[in-house]
């Protein structure tokens, strides 16, 4: 999602009844955008000076995790942590950590950690920005602008990939990304970062750095917002479509992608309660989804089959179109800053191509999945906004709420979830 899924794939937007879209992907870098962006923000730079005062400990959260020699996903790989290990961070450079113990060190991506007392293990540690060995490349490419930037007024994202945090300044929390031409409102300033608000309503906050004011970012705004609105609005008033013609759809012969968000180094958000990773839980459902697919007559790709491969948000948003599938479904699990938010949230963008396709999947959800059900939501995500034909992303619960995580962790709901997926797609070639 949102909470912004967010990408770090993927700026994703997930909503609470009456809440606003607000920014997610607390652990995870999202895009929301979806998806994937983050990582072409991450440069292999030289660390900067650790202080030893500053540093804490952590728990490894996922099976297998590369330890590099210099933060960057290119950056060779000098060792490897298991789950459950626990290390001591450092350092911090663009959401990756500096970690040692007794087996290993260097550095990780910083959201498959959490703290030993159960919160997110983004960077406390102060580095000195003039360190010997600090990459040139990386200073320079930092956009300048953030003087244009007024509270009250609009800006631009000015960079390919930008982190929003949880407050203004690095030791906060890393909520997802926006991206480039972004048109945002912001809420407010602080030290050199803006409380940010999206057109389709998620915020955050990010370096003044990354934004640029002035009369195209009024002009974009604007219009990014009244498409928000429109769309929005035409998914709440159109009624919705009955489950009971899903028996007369057929999938026979229809091809199918399926996208299980995140992988990689990016293993999106991570549970709160029972910690969750959220890219494993894509994966599963989205392969149950395969099978009730298969089994009816259907063909299905997937963008990915393991948890070790991150495509990009590009090639998962080309995949579709360039095997002249018939639907693109994108599955996320969610996070929110408030605990309380839950339920799940069927994401399109465009109402000409992508309504049609929410509404069917929206449907089964209502039948019971266990969790309760937000119905549909304009999200702004690259898999679906450049993607050509109908596309949705879903949110499947929030791993941030403890009933959700509890319900989601089970098999019965993975099945019941997938089944629910599988007859939306039926019901939206009944027509």
């Amino acid at each position: 999602m949102n909470q912004l899924k967010r990408s770090a794939d993927e700026q994703k937007g997930s909503r609470a009844a009456g809440e606003p879209i607000r920014a997610f992907r607390r652990q995870g870098l999202a895009s929301l955008t979806l998806a994937a962006g983050i990582g072409a923000a991450v440069l292999a730079a030289a660390p900067g000076e650790a202080h030893a005062d500053n540093s804490y400990t952590a728990k490894v959260y996922t099976d297998s995790l590369k330890v590099r020699s210099q933060a960057g996903p290119d950056t060779p790989v000098v060792g490897s942590l298991r789950s459950g290990d626990v290390v001591t961070v450092t350092d911090e450079l663009l959401g990756w950590l500096k970690v040692e113990n007794a087996s290993a060190s260097g550095w990780v991506a910083g959201y498959y950690l959490k703290r030993q007392d159960g919160s997110a293990a983004s960077a406390v540690v102060t580095t000195s920005s003039s360190a010997p060995g600090r990459s040139s490349k990386t200073a320079s490419s930092a956009p300048s602008g953030g003087g244009a930037v007024s509270t009250g007024g609009n800006a631009l994202v000015t960079a390919n990939s930008v982190i929003i945090r949880g407050g203004p300044g690095r030791n906060h929390e890393l909520l997802g990304s926006a991206n480039r031409n972004d048109a945002v409102t912001v809420l407010d300033k602080q030290d050199g970062w803006a409380r940010i608000q999206t057109s389709y309503g998620a915020y955050g906050w990010i370096s003044t750095k990354y934004l640029q004011g002035g009369g195209q970012a009024t002009v974009k705004a604007a219009v990014q917002q009244q498409k928000a609105v429109h769309v929005s609005t035409a998914a709440a008033q159109s009624p919705k479509a009955s489950t009971s013609s899903i028996q007369s759809g057929s999938l026979q012969g229809k091809l199918i992608v399926l996208d299980p968000g995140h992988g990689g180094n990016d293993p999106g958000t991570i549970g709160t309660t029972y910690g969750l990773v959220e890219q494993e839980l894509n994966l599963k459902t989205a392969l149950y989804v395969r099978d009730y697919l298969v089994s009816r007559g259907a063909r299905v790709e997937m963008t990915r089959t393991d948890n070790g491969q991150r495509p990009s948000l590009a090639a998962r948003a080309q995949l579709a179109p360039s095997l002249g599938a018939d639907a693109f479904v994108s599955i996320h699990y969610n996070s929110a800053l408030n605990g309380s938010a839950n339920g799940t949230l069927v994401c399109f963008y465009s109402e000409s191509k992508d309504l049609g396709l929410a509404r069917a999947i929206e449907a089964p959800l209502k039948g019971g999945t266990g969790i309760r059900n937000n119905g549909l939501a304009f999200g702004n995500f690259k898999v679906i906004r450049e993607n050509s034909v109908p596309a949705v992303l879903l949110e499947m619960g929030f791993l941030s709420n403890a009933a959700d995580e509890a319900t989601i962790s089970s098999s019965d709901y993975q099945r019941s979830a997938a089944k629910a997926i599988a007859d939306g797609l039926q019901l939206y070639f009944s027509n």
